[in-house]
């Protein structure tokens, strides 16, 4: 589970002197931040970009595809297979006043439940939002001067949660229980902190290696949409079909709520793959890591 609406704001520990003081925004600190360079994310982002001629015509064309897939999936009831749907009774305020909750130097955040009655919450709500002229208008977000990074092309803050559930074999057995998939491997990776945006191309080598499979083998793929530029640059580097590879959507259009992400692509894959075939995911995270995980449909 993950909510960044509520990762707080920090002080330091010391007297605040006369005129104010500084807070620190905790998600970027803590969450966006590389630790190593003093950077945003979003910096090393537009590197990796650079380095490998990804364009922001390219990110742009990419996240209007993402968009359209998920649009695609929902109205197709493709997302009904792994989303559960959350019954929330609204507070009785009207939208057209909203609520902003500020007390414990919190992140002041509209109440999208703030109506009368009860409503049920069956989909990621960004994947409505989009606006596709603007998307291709948009400033970039993290460098001012030739730029390709935008809040269009990036992945979206959110909050979310998601839930899988991991047994032996001989658990499965014990309890009478019919499993989805099966693990076949796994895999960790690093490499430079400014790099991890292609960390996935390191992880991923291993995770096949260690199944005794080869990309051809894999039917679908799930790439963390931590930006477009990601996708982009690892599916150039792993030589993927990009009809196969996150084929719902990703970060970018359903949204990345950091802690969650790597239970939620998996399941994406539980969920689309047919019996027999293999499905691997793979997600980056700030320090230069990334982890893999191949699954087979059973």
């Amino acid at each position: 589970m993950e909510s960044m609406s509520n990762v707080p704001f920090y002080v330091l520990r010391q007297e605040i002197p006369y005129g104010g003081g500084q807070i620190v925004d905790g998600i970027v600190f803590d969450g966006l931040t590389d630790s190593f360079n003093k950077i945003h994310m979003g910096v090393c982002a537009e590197k990796t970009a650079k380095k490998m001629g990804i364009t922001r015509e390219d990110q742009d064309n990419y996240a209007t595809q993402a968009y359209k897939r998920s649009q695609a999936a929902a109205k197709s009831g493709s997302f009904k297979k792994e989303i559960v749907p959350v019954k929330v009774q609204q507070r009785g305020s009207s939208l057209k006043a909203p609520v902003f909750s500020v007390s414990l130097l919190r992140r002041p955040r509209p109440n999208v439940f703030a109506g009368k009655g009860e409503i049920v919450v069956d989909l990621d709500e960004e994947v409505a939002k989009v606006n596709f002229d603007k998307l291709l208008t948009l400033k970039p977000a993290f460098q001012k001067e030739a730029g390709t990074v935008t809040a269009g092309n990036a992945s979206k803050l959110n909050d979310g949660a998601a839930a899988t559930v991991l047994m032996s074999a001989d658990a499965v057995k014990k309890h009478g229980l019919q499993p989805l998939a099966r693990i076949v491997s796994f895999s960790d990776a690093a490499r430079d902190p400014v790099e991890f945006t292609i960390a996935p191309a390191d992880a991923v080598p291993i995770a096949l290696k260690r199944a005794g499979l080869t990309k051809n083998d894999i039917k679908l793929w799930e790439i963390n949409e931590a930006f477009s530029v990601v996708a982009l640059a690892n599916q150039k580097l792993l030589d993927l079909d990009p009809d196969f590879l996150n084929i719902n959507g990703g970060g970018v259009s359903l949204g990345h709520p950091i802690g969650m992400s790597g239970a939620r692509i998996t399941n994406t894959l539980l969920y689309n793959l047919k019996a027999g075939e293999y499905g691997c995911a793979s997600i980056c995270n700030g320090g230069g890591g990334a982890s893999c995980i191949i699954i087979q449909k059973l």
